[in-house]
């Protein structure tokens, strides 16, 4: 999450992450109202919010981190924040900064015809999400308007670690395949390296989300926070080799 718990750290935890061996990194763009999240990443957000800062100031994290790594960085929003900010303005200046695509989670599918082509036309791909309750016809629609991968979530709620991972996620994926050969990450739930290990027998990529956030919040005031965070990150990134 941008600004959680400084932009500063922000930016270091960029590099960091890259360098830990993260094939894509998911960043958070702080919203009032996270309703797809679950309480790890709500505070996250209400945390970053506190320091009142905006979407320029989180591009300018990403655009000073490009000096370092060429990790692709996704933006993970709601729809409003980046309406407020202008989506053609958004567009371009997320191109100018080196982000390589967006990830609303409120938007859907029969909505975001405008929105992927104003990032199109910036070389961004916009990320869908699907889920095990979607229909054939549904994903069918999704992953013709998808690119960069598809983000198949692993269970029905909100974000948050989770013991045990549903066996719909696989299934779910192999439902994806029959309409698309983009690559497919699987997320919600994945917090340890034996959980990554599960999903990369069937899916290009596990997304790790609430975990990494718990571990920030756990220790925000640790001088070695980030590389505590690599430490974690490695961990969890051997599952995938």
């Amino acid at each position: 999450m941008a600004g959680d718990p400084d932009l500063e750290t922000t930016g270091a935890l960029l590099i960091e992450l890259a360098s830990a061996g993260a094939a894509v990194i998911e960043l958070g763009v702080p919203f009032s109202d996270p309703m797809a999240d679950g309480p790890v990443i709500q505070r996250a957000s209400e945390r970053a919010l506190r320091h009142k800062f905006g979407i320029a100031d989180v591009l300018d994290v990403v655009s000073k981190a490009r000096d370092q790594t060429n990790v692709p960085i996704v933006l993970f929003s709601y729809f409003n924040p980046l309406y407020q900010f202008g989506i053609e303005h958004l567009a371009a200046e997320a191109k100018r900064a080196g982000v390589n695509g967006v990830l609303v989670t409120d938007l859907t599918p029969e909505e975001s015809e405008d929105f992927a082509n104003i990032l199109r036309k910036e070389g961004l791909d916009l990320i869908f999400l699907v889920a095990p309750p979607s229909t054939d016809e549904r994903l069918r629609m999704i992953t013709q308007r998808a690119s960069g991968f598809v983000y198949a979530v692993s269970r029905a709620g909100v974000t948050g670690s989770r013991e045990n991972l549903s066996d719909e996620a696989e299934k779910l994926v192999a439902r994806v395949r029959r309409f698309s050969d983009l690559p497919v990450a699987v997320g919600f739930g994945i917090s340890t390296a034996d959980q990554v290990a599960a999903v990369c027998r069937y899916a290009e990529a596990a997304v790790v989300g609430s975990a990494i956030v718990a571990e920030v919040e756990r220790l925000s005031t640790d001088p070695k926070l980030v590389k505590s965070i690599g430490e974690f990150a490695r961990r969890l990134a051997g599952g995938a080799i």
